[in-house]
């Protein structure tokens, strides 16, 4: 937290906050439960944020971390169909919509020990322009090898088999930043843990998926209410209370005793 906080007051100097407001509807409401942004509750965090919207999600990226604090999709079953034709195509590439001096660079992750982890997926990509926006840094972490590979990708798997069976989903997933000794790979602050939360409108219920991102961990269901408090962030506005609570019936992903799918 103290990287945080020391590059908060540096930050703001040159970067203002959200234009469009962390309470409104933002520039892409499409990819959000009733068009509603999430509302940042920590305002530290809510310093030098850009939205950025791509074709099928959208990113609220923060210069301090030089990482998104969450991507979201409306996931649909056409979406995924049409994923499945494509093959995979790395593309990684620094956002050229961001300036040099909160952006990641492709030399952060480079040697680092950590993946580029991915937090809207490829794999939910429909088309060649969708998945060369997926690979750019604004939507990426660094993410532990072994969950991003296994665990991880298991879990974007299970949503995918999700999306098609309830028609659509909205998908938020993003990094947590908990605790007081966090580490940087170059300028790029690693997150605590990772998270995908699910909201089905069909059934008005919804989920999420929360990992340490650490080497053999295994994730834990929250309700959306649970995963909010932890992450700082009220992530679905237009639902009560009561609504938050309900918690969404999800498949289980398969880990062994190291966390591997």
């Amino acid at each position: 937290m103290q990287l945080i906080q020391r590059s908060v007051a540096a930050a703001t100097l040159v970067c203002g906050l959200l234009a469009a407001g962390l309470a409104g509807a933002g520039e892409c409401p499409a990819f959000y439960v009733d068009g509603r942004l999430p509302e940042i509750r920590n305002t530290k965090m809510a310093a030098a944020t850009t939205e950025l919207c791509y074709g099928v999600f959208g990113v609220m990226h923060s210069g301090i971390t030089r990482t998104p604090l969450w991507s979201a999709e409306h996931l649909t079953a056409h979406n995924v169909d049409a994923a499945k034709t494509l093959s995979r195509e790395n593309s990684f590439h620094p956002e050229a919509r961001l300036p040099a001096n909160y952006r990641a660079e492709l030399s952060d992750y480079a040697r680092s020990g950590y993946d580029r982890g991915h937090m809207a997926p490829n794999g939910d990509m429909p088309d060649r322009e969708t998945q060369h926006e997926s690979f750019t840094l604004a939507n990426m972490v660094p993410q532990d090898g072994d969950v991003n590979r296994h665990i991880w990708a298991g879990i974007e798997g299970v949503v995918r088999k999700m999306a098609q069976k309830e028609g659509d989903l909205y998908v938020i997933t993003g990094p947590a930043f908990i605790g007081g000794n966090l580490r940087k790979v170059g300028n790029v602050l690693v997150p605590s843990h990772v998270y995908k939360l699910v909201y089905s409108p069909r059934q008005q219920a919804g989920a999420a998926f929360f990992i340490a991102n650490s080497d053999g961990a295994q994730y834990e269901m929250l309700s959306i209410a649970q995963l909010e408090e932890r992450v700082g962030i009220n992530l679905l506005p237009s639902l009560t209370p009561a609504q938050k609570a309900v918690l969404l019936r999800v498949p289980k992903v398969r880990q062994r005793k190291d966390g591997s799918k």
